[in-house]
């Protein structure tokens, strides 16, 4: 026999309520609907910053390659943070400009046909 009653377990103990009090249940958040590069938190940061970005639903075996990569003020590759292909979702890689000097510097963000290119200052 089946009860009607929902259990969970919380912080604070079990959790119990009949299933015709559930008037919804809040879903996961969706999916992003395309390739987005977020400014970095903190900015200006010393040494270390977070950088953000979110992949689309493109399905298993259109998963395109993905390349997160810091460059300096002239242009020179400093680093690459991610290289090769991820599902979809949103992302969070932490850089460290410990070995660096002070200066602006540029992430970029290419998967497939999408490029997006944001600045952030180091600041020792």
């Amino acid at each position: 026999m089946f009860s009607n009653n929902l259990i969970a377990a919380t912080s604070n103990g079990l959790w119990q309520r009949d299933i015709s009090e559930i008037v919804s249940v809040k879903e996961d958040k969706e999916l992003p609907s395309g390739y987005v590069l977020y400014q970095n938190f903190p900015n200006p940061f010393n040494p270390t910053t977070k950088i953000k970005y979110s992949i689309s639903d493109v399905g298993a075996s259109l998963m395109k390659p993905l390349r997160l990569t810091v460059y300096d003020i002239l242009g020179n590759e400093v680093a690459i943070l991610v290289n090769g292909q991820k599902p979809a979702g949103e992302y969070e890689v932490e850089f460290s400009g410990e070995t660096l000097p002070s200066g602006i510097y540029f992430y970029q963000l290419r998967a497939g046909d999408f490029t997006d290119t944001k600045s952030f200052v180091l600041i020792k």
